[in-house]
């Protein structure tokens, strides 16, 4: 799985990613005698440790992780002139190797602008979840007692949401409840693409992967796709000073790079704006200024709690405790239960503010409320970007606040962890106590004073298919506008981000992509057409 096979296939997949991995799984399924290669630039997945057991989803965020890719971005005035971070997955899998297994499946307002998506997501009849497909759902195989402790804080602290058994209903949100994983019940494994949809196929099929070789660029003839670049892994990944090799594609190219890796072969290859490509003395194919633009991300913020002896926490796997690693691999190796099934986040809530929550999120947040939410009853706040916008900052502000409230009614509850909170005034109301003991459901909340909100601030702080003239770059068949031959299969093509874990929506895009190509291929549309 780490060279490619021949020098000519049916179609190439550019990118192992969570989409490409499926829908070349489909196709070669539908087609067996389809030759199919994936160019993937990470390595291989198979049976690693790492990628099916659900508790290491952590070991992946290590600076000497082998399938994870860090983009530093410009220093920012906003972040007193730091960078930002941004891991993106860069194995085979994409995403679905290394992602932190939470089922947050996005509400249906967030596919206003995708007709028919939910049809792609269940089976005909099913009103909501499917139960047949390949991957499996569940809560995991150990739930800890801060968990249960955070439900019942909910319970008695906010009894208005309420609590449901599915947390992920398609037209509504904004109640408490246990969050479901992808981990299936029966072993305890992660539900990623490659073991449940690609590896059985390897044998069976004329589908082949090659891992650790980074495609340079696509190929045209005629402002057709024939082909793709690629060079080794190991080395400059400009490939400048490396042997260049080459692909060629009887039908189709498809582009799977994930939101990072798409812009850029699309931009090697002289799709993408004029001005740019010019700049980098690249010859331009196609002028499509939204290639690579409007970039969208889920960014997490995760203050720490100190907690008392008795809470079972996931501290011990984190520091690579031989005792406790050996203990639950031993369970989990015996009926796939135990704290290596689980990830962790066992309850919680995508959760809309009340009208008086919006007045205690301030006027900052009002017009993006009236905006993006109101009207929009299914779609929580609480998947929310981060930047320089006021109204962002005045929503993860409330966020940090309500986040105190409910730790410090938990009854194993002890204090804050102080290296990751805001730099409160000693005398301030708000400020973090190292060692403290939990408060009464009935205490008053937190005060926060206009300095303190100033202490959170410091703290916190692509390939769309949309029309070609609205800055698109694929069309509803995702068909690179200005080529032929050619397609993008992963969120870069998302005109918009969701409000939830992005997983299941790759999938959905990927299933749909296969269908379509399906479709065209049984149609006997003409090579010079498809």
């Amino acid at each position: 799985m780490n060279q490619p096979a021949g020098l000519e296939v049916d179609i190439i997949v550019a990118g192992g990613g969570t989409g490409g991995c499926v829908l070349a799984s489909r196709l070669a399924e539908e087609f067996p005698d389809l030759s199919i290669l994936i160019v993937e630039a990470g390595p291989s997945t198979q049976d690693g440790v790492a990628h099916v057991q659900p508790a290491r989803y952590r070991s992946h965020m290590r600076p000497d992780t082998t399938a994870i890719k860090f983009y530093a971005s410009k220093g920012s005035e906003y972040l007193d002139g730091r960078s930002v971070t941004v891991p993106t997955a860069q194995c085979l899998g994409g995403g679905s190797s290394v992602n932190w297994m939470m089922y947050a499946r996005a509400c249906a307002s967030d596919y206003d602008e995708w007709e028919n998506m939910e049809t792609y997501q269940i089976e005909s009849g099913k009103e909501t979840h499917g139960d047949s497909g390949p991957l499996k759902v569940s809560w995991g195989g150990y739930l800890g007692n801060l968990e249960r402790q955070f439900l019942d804080v909910a319970a008695m602290y906010d009894p208005e949401r309420g609590s449901t058994d599915d947390v992920n209903a398609m037209t509504e949100c904004n109640v408490y409840g246990r969050w479901p994983k992808w981990i299936d019940a029966t072993n305890g494994r992660r539900q990623d693409v490659p073991h449940h949809y690609l590896h059985k196929l390897l044998n069976s099929t004329k589908l082949t992967v090659a891992t650790e070789h980074v495609v340079k660029r696509v190929i045209f003839k005629n402002e057709r796709a024939v082909g793709v670049e690629y060079v080794s892994k190991h080395g400059s990944e400009a490939g400048d000073k490396q042997q260049i090799h080459t692909v060629h594609a009887r039908r189709l190219v498809v582009i799977s790079a994930g939101a990072f890796g798409s812009p850029g072969i699309l931009e090697r290859s002289g799709i993408g704006g004029e001005k740019l490509l010019r700049d980098l003395d690249i010859d331009t194919i196609v002028d499509l200024p939204g290639v690579g633009e409007n970039y969208n991300d889920h960014v997490g913020i995760f203050p720490p709690y100190v907690v008392d002896d008795k809470a079972v926490t996931h501290d011990a796997l984190e520091r690579n405790d031989p005792n406790e690693v050996d203990k639950w691999n031993t369970q989990w190796f015996k009926d796939g239960t135990g704290m290596m099934a689980a990830n962790g986040i066992d309850a919680g809530i995508k959760l809309r503010p009340t009208m008086q929550e919006l007045q205690d999120i301030g006027p900052d947040f009002h017009s993006r409320w009236a905006q993006d939410f109101e009207d929009a009853t299914d779609r929580p706040v609480m998947w929310f970007g981060t930047g320089a916008c006021k109204d962002e900052l005045a929503l993860l502000r409330w966020l940090y606040k309500r986040s105190r409230e409910f730790a410090r009614r938990l009854p194993y509850y002890r204090g804050e962890y102080l290296p990751d909170h805001p730099n409160f005034a000693p005398h301030s109301a708000a400020a973090c106590r190292a060692s403290a003991q939990p408060v009464e459901m009935s205490a008053q909340n937190l005060v926060f004073t206009e300095e303190d909100d100033r202490a959170i601030d410091d703290y916190i702080r692509i390939c769309a298919m949309k029309a070609r003239d609205k800055d698109g770059v694929v069309d509803s068949q995702l068909n690179v506008y200005g080529v032929q031959g050619l397609k993008v299969a992963d969120m870069s093509i998302a005109p918009a981000n969701v409000a939830s874990n992005t997983y299941s929506t790759a999938l959905v895009i990927g299933e749909k992509v296969a269908q379509i190509i399906i479709e065209e291929l049984r149609s006997h549309i003409p090579l010079s057409r498809l």
